[in-house]
């Protein structure tokens, strides 16, 4: 019986239209990019669907493959459901080997519950529609489902004491919250260390950092400030994010020790109820 196909995703369909329209060409990746002006690893992503051109890029793609603006016109179906700045990062997570977050202020993404996250968005929102925030949280759920599967990634979260603090959603909220990281830190779907307080300065103090690895394809770093996003895919500066996660790291508490403090964080969370 012949072995059941892989469904692949529009992007992913993206991109072996652009490989085979670059073979056709006769262009390798190298001399692809040269004309995109990118970086050859840049021209793999796009291939492998794990990142989609800006329009600007599939502009140039389009003059150099001669294909009437076929990749211009075909970025318009391919409308993520994130904003423009983190779409890349959402699609690159799936593809991840290893997975490594900081979160200075708040609990990350992936990690947040259903209470959490729609606290957070009710806040973005000042003049908030009900049905733009319950589409926000069901986008966040779905992602976080990348966690839920055995294959998924290696899973590294360093969070500073104030993002187990901060009472987003008020104690009740915080307190499930919490308890759900420290759940998936005991079932060691997450490796979890807290940065404490009595740290004193570390080297992720300026804000929150998300790092990614992969089997075939060239580690990136994410850096994210009030709405605004740096996709990191330079091999020297993704090296120094690397560094200064290692480097934070090292001033953590360890994983059994943090999940002490959480669980002891949320019953604090808890008693404010009362």
């Amino acid at each position: 019986m012949p072995e059941a196909r892989k469904s692949r995703t529009l992007r992913e369909k993206y991109g072996e239209e652009l490989r085979l329209r670059r073979l056709a060409a006769g262009l390798t990746q190298e001399a692809l990019s040269e004309v995109v002006v990118c970086s050859p690893t840049l021209i793999s992503h796009f291939e492998a669907g794990r990142r989609l051109p800006n329009p600007e890029d599939a502009r140039r793609l389009d003059q150099a493959l001669g294909t009437d603006g076929y990749f211009l016109r075909w970025l318009g179906d391919l409308d993520p459901k994130f904003v423009d700045y983190f779409a890349a990062v959402a699609e690159l997570e799936r593809h991840a080997a290893e997975i490594r977050q900081y979160g200075h202020s708040l609990i990350p993404g992936l990690l947040q519950t259903e209470a959490y996250a729609r606290a957070l968005f009710r806040a973005y929102r000042p003049n908030h529609r009900p049905e733009e925030v319950d589409e926000s949280v069901v986008t966040r759920m779905t992602r976080a489902r990348l966690l839920d599967s055995p294959s998924g990634p290696v899973a590294w979260t360093l969070l500073d004491e104030a993002a187990i603090r901060r009472q987003v959603g008020g104690p009740r909220v915080m307190a499930e919250q919490l308890r759900k990281i420290a759940d998936m830190g005991e079932r060691g779907r997450v490796r979890l260390h807290i940065l404490p307080f009595k740290a004193g300065e570390h080297a992720l103090l300026g804000g929150m950092l998300y790092l990614m690895s992969f089997d075939d394809a060239p580690p990136v770093a994410y850096a994210e400030g009030l709405m605004s996003g740096n996709l990191i895919d330079d091999p020297a500066l993704v090296s120094q994010c690397q560094a200064s996660y290692d480097l934070a790291l090292g001033d953590a508490l360890s994983h059994k020790e943090s999940l002490t403090l959480i669980r002891n964080a949320a019953e604090e969370h808890e008693h404010d109820q009362q």
